[in-house]
């Protein structure tokens, strides 16, 4: 149960926020300590408002609010330190990180290792030469915090360790299960899946791999909910391809 309080100088990211009344917003924050909040923010829109500027995606905030993490006051939020925005070509990638959490996590369901996580993939979709990486480390990451981790060392039932010559079939939930040394429909191949467990995701192949493979996990996960971020940047990848 949600309990009333006081909280300063909180670190968290701004994951949506939508309009509320003429002048104010309702925000959804995810929080290094208190996991994901709600709170609303009086006055926000306010051309003139302190709060306005610092309310950006993407951006490392510092956060106070009183009442509770789902419906408190924001009483004051400043940015945490010096960091670039997101490059406008991987807008999309952030918005689809933050689409996982919003679905994915619970309210004040303090997860300190996602926060890092995502800090970590917003730095790598900043600075890296592809996003790729960025993405799929946090995919991995957040299926791990969210009790879903990926065993990546052994096949279900015979506990064999999984050899890189193999190839492996994947039940999300279950695991992997080998179907030989020849490629199978579907099937992926050992040595993608170890160099995903020691997070070496340097090769094109292995990269598919990985996105093919966490993409069916978080399908699971989803339970079969589509994300809306997700088929935005199908559609305007579809148009580049028309262009």
């Amino acid at each position: 149960m949600s309990r009333s309080r006081r909280v300063v100088l909180e670190p968290a990211f701004l994951l949506h926020h939508r309009d509320w009344s003429d002048t104010s917003r309702i925000l959804d924050l995810m929080t290094r300590n208190n996991g994901r909040v709600t709170l609303f923010a009086r006055g926000a829109r306010r051309p003139k408002s302190p709060l306005r500027p610092a309310l950006q995606p993407f951006m490392p905030l510092l956060v106070s609010w009183s009442g509770s993490g789902d419906g408190g006051q924001l009483t004051g939020v400043e940015p945490a330190g010096r960091a670039s925005p997101l490059p406008p070509a991987r807008l999309m990638s952030g918005f689809y990180l933050n689409e996982l959490l919003l679905r994915l996590t619970r309210h004040e369901d303090a997860m300190p290792d996602v926060f890092e996580a995502y800090a970590i993939a917003l730095d790598g979709l900043r600075h890296g030469n592809t996003e790729q990486p960025a993405l799929r480390r946090f995919e991995k990451a957040l299926l791990g915090c969210l009790g879903y981790g990926l065993d990546l060392a052994t096949e279900v039932g015979s506990g064999e360790p999984l050899a890189a010559e193999r190839y492996y079939h994947f039940r999300a939930g279950s695991g992997f299960m080998a179907v030989g040394e020849v490629s199978a429909e579907g099937a992926f191949r050992g040595a993608d899946l170890l160099a995903l467990a020691a997070d070496r995701l340097e090769s094109p192949a292995t990269l598919r791999a990985a996105r093919r493979l966490l993409r069916e996990s978080l399908a699971h996960c989803l339970e079969g909910r589509g994300l809306k971020s997700r088929d935005v940047m199908l559609a305007l990848r579809r148009r580049e391809a028309d262009k």
